[in-house]
Parts: structure tokens; sequence; C-alpha cells
């Protein structure tokens, strides 16, 4: 039997590497943003603290340190809303990463069932030539035989 030969067989190589460089992409993707919003939660956790630090303390030390503390806080909202805003990008660039490798996933599974069926429909046209060859073989011997058995005047039968 011939060996199956598929003609797109290179397209769904290239669209398997494709789909797993994007799901590289993705994983990298998906690092930044925890990264990132491990920093934010820091961020906030540090401010957090600081507060709850100077409620904590007699009036006299509070008033002191409240009026460093929000001239120095603006710096850290600043840092917070850049970071807040970065964590919002990274999430929706995810998202449409997370799109881009279902639909790549989609487009390779596609192609494996049409080579599927390609390599059953193949299979079974080679299994109706085999077929053919056989019966035309029996056919041929049992025409020999016959042609045999006549040549030397056996009575068919």
């Amino acid at each position: 039997m011939k060996r199956f030969v598929w003609r797109l067989e290179r397209v769904l190589k290239i669209k398997t590497i494709e789909e797993q460089k994007k799901r590289a992409e993705l994983f990298a993707l998906t690092e930044r943003l925890s990264q990132s919003r491990g920093e934010l939660l820091t961020q906030e956790m540090i401010l957090k603290e600081i507060i709850s630090d100077i409620a904590g303390k007699i009036p006299q030390k509070r008033l002191g340190e409240q009026e460093f503390f929000l001239k120095c806080s603006a710096v850290s909202d600043n840092l917070i809303k850049k970071l807040k805003q970065k964590v919002k990008e990274l999430e929706l660039l995810h998202k449409k990463k997370i799109e881009e490798v279902l639909e790549a996933r989609r487009f390779k599974e596609g192609l494996e069932k049409l080579r599927e069926q390609a390599k059953k429909e193949y299979i079974r046209e080679q299994e109706k030539l085999e077929q053919k060859e056989m019966d035309e073989g029996a056919t041929v011997s049992f025409a020999r035989q016959i042609m045999h058995k006549d040549k030397v005047g056996e009575p068919i039968g």
C-alpha cells in the first residue's frame, strides 16, 4: 500500500508552530501580568501599613508624620495609578492573546479533522483497490483453472 500523503500537511505544521508560539507569548504575558499585580498589591500594602502605623501613634507625633506622609503620598498614588493602568492594559492584552491562541487552536483542530477524514478516505480507497486486485486475481486464477481443465480434457465441475 502506498504511503498516505496529505497536501495540507505543511499548513498543519505551520499552524501547530504558530499555536505553540502564541502559547509561549501568552505565558510570558501572564507572567508580566502577575508580576505587575504583585507589585501593585505590594505598593498598596505598604501604604496601608504606613497609614495604620501613623494612626496608632500619639497625636503630637502623628501630626508631623501625617504631614510628611501627605507630601510623599502623591508620589505613591501616582505609582499606584500607573501600576493599575499597566495591569489594565496587560489584562486587555491577555484577553486578546487568549482569543488568538483559541483561534489558532480551532484552526489547527479543524485541519487535523480534515486530515483524519482524508486519511480515512485514503484507506477506504486503498482497501477498495486491494479488494479489486484480489477479485481480479481470483477471477484470473479461476479462468486459468478452467482453461487448464479444458486443455487436459477433464470435465468441469
